[in-house]
């Protein structure tokens, strides 16, 4: 194929080595992968060496692919916030093909602003947090998206930076091995005199790191996206990644969670509403917790390990043109087995806090929810089955290499019933006005002691009543009810996970409910 256009800036002539010029603009990698494919059709050596790199160069849709990545890769590189807004569009395109009922309509949203406003009615007789500025709303799975893609992607932004840098290593490091001699004495057709790989990859480098880090968003987007088919409220993965005061639930998701429990829409919705606006006025009303929420999800991703090795192998193993295979490649080989010291700090930390945060909003939601909704004990009992490898443990597994799980959760929640059975819920909520004052990792081994420091009715050395006694019973009591109310229930394929904690993620507080 003829081709009068002005010579490429890689074609240096047969008496200079192969260099790109300073300032050489990425936009011309379209002019220069049309040219190599030209090439190649026209030199079967250049066509047997592309063939041993995985790139068929007769095929046209292996072209097409090529061309529609680099398109996609050089619209982003030309957005400061490229790599978000790539993010963005591969979840919406997940959730867009995805199965399941997604309609958004001003019914819809009515009914969640009904719900929400009656919610807030409801737990104002629960808890002595007061309400917040609240703006109710029915997402769609798209909106969710949008609405909570911001936060996602600075949680992950740094495990995205030590991906990137692992890649440009392995990059540089299997390139390395080529050098100007790499091809012995002649240089294959197509390419030109003298060309060196390793002068190549410099002058890449930036683009190759930036390439790095779209595939990291696109795999972010694949992730959310699927997390957008399943959540049915705003913050359910029990982060604060959706603006302040944002009650919102995702009315397509609640449908079709409601016609799967055969259970009442209108229940469901209502239960749905009460946790989510139980937990965006803990958010609200507790103003240093959410930050130390995402400060250890940050923490932990900051000192992650990437296992290079495996990045390097699936590089090699890899079809180069099949972008879909890298990043699942990559997905399940990025992190070290191991963490670090400082990843168990702030993992030890993240979990205590998720267990007394989801442990809250579940005893009150209990508290609230019992004599209102006849199936609120149903229903309680199908959010304790969706925390158990829910669809956020699997995002944050993925991308973060972390498990997502609030730990010790029915102790979080016997804690905050025995406080407020000590003190009501002036005491229960009163705990929560500052981090010293709030139940630590130590304090769920003994909330006996806990309480009675809260109350201050310590008992004294050697003693063998006091407050203690009347606790130890109350414990007992609801101890005993909870796992009454969890025997019915239970089913085959349910028992907590190796290695979990023999009563994580596995109350809702709905046994320290009056009955």
């Amino acid at each position: 194929m003829a081709d009068d256009r002005d010579p490429a800036p890689w074609d240096a002539g047969d008496d200079e080595p192969f260099h790109f010029p300073p300032g050489f603009d990425p936009s011309d990698l379209g002019a220069m992968l049309e040219h190599v494919l030209g090439e190649s059709a026209k030199n079967p050596e250049l066509a047997d060496l592309m063939r041993s790199m995985g790139v068929d160069p007769d095929d046209p849709r292996t072209k097409a692919a090529m061309q529609a990545q680099l398109r996609t890769f050089m619209q982003a590189q030309q957005s400061p916030t490229g790599a978000l807004q790539l993010a963005v569009e591969t979840a919406r395109r997940h959730v867009m093909t995805a199965e399941g009922n997604d309609v958004h309509d001003a019914a819809a949203a009515r009914a969640v602003r009904d719900a929400v406003q009656v919610a807030t009615l409801w737990l104002d007789e629960q808890t002595t947090l007061s309400a917040p500025q609240w703006r109710a709303a029915g997402l769609s799975r798209a909106e969710w998206v949008e609405s909570t893609m911001p936060r996602w992607f600075e949680l992950v932004e740094p495990v995205s930076d030590g991906v990137t840098a692992a890649t440009s290593a392995a990059l540089r490091k299997q390139m390395g091995e080529f050098g100007p001699g790499a091809f012995g004495d002649e240089t294959p057709p197509g390419l030109p005199p003298g060309f060196d790989p390793t002068k190549m990859l410099e002058q890449w480098a930036p683009m190759l790191g930036n390439l790095s880090r779209q595939m990291f968003a696109a795999q972010l987007g694949q992730a959310v996206g699927t997390l957008a088919t399943e959540v049915v409220t705003g913050t359910e993965v029990g982060l604060p990644i959706t603006e302040p005061g944002l009650v919102a639930l995702l009315p397509g998701n609640v449908h079709a969670l409601s016609e799967s429990l055969e259970i009442d829409e209108t229940q469901v919705r209502l239960y749905l509403a009460v946790r989510e606006a139980a937990r965006v006025r803990l958010f609200s009303e507790v103003p240093w917790l959410g930050p130390q929420l995402l400060a250890a999800v940050s923490e932990y991703a900051r000192n992650i390990t990437i296992d290079t090795d495996a990045i390097e192998s699936a590089l090699t193993s890899v079809d180069p043109s099949d972008p879909e295979a890298l990043r699942a490649a990559l997905q399940g080989n990025l992190f070290t087995p191991s963490p670090t010291p400082a990843q168990r700090v702030a993992l030890g930390r993240l979990e205590t806090l998720l267990a007394l945060a989801e442990g809250w909003v579940d005893h009150v939601t209990a508290r609230t929810t019992v004599r209102h909704l006849p199936q609120s004990a149903a229903l309680a009992e199908t959010i304790r089955r969706r925390r158990v490898g829910g669809a956020a443990q699997r995002t944050f597994a993925g991308l973060v290499g972390l498990e997502l799980r609030p730990r010790r959760l029915r102790d979080a929640a016997n804690l905050w019933a025995a406080l407020e059975d000590a003190g009501g819920a002036t005491l229960r909520d009163g705990r929560w006005a500052h981090p010293d004052l709030a139940p630590t990792a130590a304090d769920l081994d003994d909330p006996i002691g806990f309480v009675e420091r809260a109350t201050g009715h310590a008992e004294e050395p050697g003693t063998g009543d006091g407050l203690g006694a009347d606790l130890d019973s109350v414990l007992r009591g609801i101890l005993e009810e909870a796992a009454q109310s969890e025997a019915p229930g239970a089913a085959p394929g349910d028992e907590p996970e190796p290695g979990d904690e023999p009563d994580s993620d596995t109350s809702d507080g709905a046994g320290d409910a009056p009955r």
